[in-house]
């Protein structure tokens, strides 16, 4: 199938096009912004008449500058806000930097009116300023959630997650899984179908496992602990679907029980058992992808004591079933 062939039928969830609105300000986060013009502001022919309706409206007034220096032209005030039925705010041009208080007030009226509003990076301290994150779950990327945290205590801020939200406020971690988060969106407003065809024009992954732990740096064990853990990593990985406990690896691994721990979580910035359960899901897309098993059998195979503790995780994890992920993928392997 050309390229140009391949038309989607995709569901909408209103009847008018869905209208998105990307805040820009001087000293725009120019990655940010291009996350949100290239999901939601790319004309899409392939997708049919009812994507997204694109627009961009101006925090501040006169000339707005980007990293890079890029002058950007907007094509409007904040008064698009009142017409948006998604607000992305697109990182923040320093997060000890203050935000207007009329962007706050008009964030606040278009999320009482029922509009979605999402933050990539450090646009987080846009919704928290807004107190559109009081009470609520928000992530930032990691060299920032200290300070999230001190400044906004009523905010329940998440370290080691791409994207994380509710009730029509999500925020994204680092500037990258704003594409994440971005494509979450177009997987609950057209289906996964869609979501998946969006990421292979990307040339991304529909979905990612894992969150930031493994962009921190740590501490590297001494050569010999790591030499121990680099064979009880390979132990593992042939014997997922056994039963394992912390005496159990610690025991294999040659190490008391705190020393395993603190060196385990030193290497991986896991615990065991975190690190278990992402490598049986990440085995499990594996069997969902390449195999015709089901899911019954896979989560045998992977180390669950039975499917529906498979499923559990694996929604937690991707927020998609199972069986939405063995479609999603098989889907964008047709499209190869």
């Amino acid at each position: 199938m050309t390229e140009n062939a391949e038309i989607l039928t995709i569901p909408s969830v209103t009847l008018s096009r869905h209208r998105v609105v990307a805040l820009a300000y001087d000293g725009l986060c120019t990655f940010e912004f291009g996350v949100a013009v290239e999901i939601f502001g790319l004309p899409r022919p392939e997708m049919g008449e009812r994507w997204y309706r694109f627009a961009v409206a101006a925090v501040d007034d006169g000339e707005l500058r980007a990293t890079g220096g890029i002058r950007l032209m907007t094509d409007g005030g904040m008064a698009l806000l009142g017409e948006a039925d998604t607000i992305v705010v697109p990182g923040w041009r320093g997060i000890d930097s203050p935000v207007p208080p009329a962007l706050c007030e008009a964030l606040l009226a278009a999320h009482a009116r029922g509009c979605r509003i999402i933050s990539i990076c450090s646009g987080v301290f846009v919704l928290a300023a807004a107190g559109l994150l009081n009470g609520r779950q928000a992530t930032t990327h990691w060299r920032y959630t200290d300070q999230l945290r001190a400044r906004f205590p009523r905010i329940e801020v998440i370290d080691d997650v791409l994207y994380v939200g509710a009730e029509g406020v999500m925020t994204s971690a680092g500037s990258a899984a704003g594409i994440d988060l971005c494509l979450h969106l177009v997987r609950e407003d057209f289906g996964v179908e869609a979501a998946n065809l969006v990421a292979r024009r990307l040339v991304v992954s529909p979905h990612r496992d894992g969150g930031q732990a493994q962009q921190i740096v740590r501490p590297v064990a001494k050569a010999r602990e790591s030499q121990r853990l680099g064979q009880l990593f390979d132990f593992l990985h042939q014997n997922l679907a056994a039963g394992h406990t912390v005496a159990s690896l610690a025991e294999r691994a040659g190490m008391g029980h705190r020393t395993f721990l603190r060196r385990f979580e030193d290497a991986t910035g896991k615990t065991p058992a975190r690190w278990l359960l992402d490598e049986r899901l990440q085995r499990a897309t594996q069997h969902l992808t390449h195999s015709r098993l089901s899911v019954e059998q896979i989560a045998e195979l992977c180390g669950f004591s039975n499917a529906s503790t498979l499923r559990h995780h694996f929604r937690q994890q991707f927020a998609l079933s199972p069986l939405q992920y063995r479609k999603s993928a098989l889907a964008g392997k047709k499209g190869e």
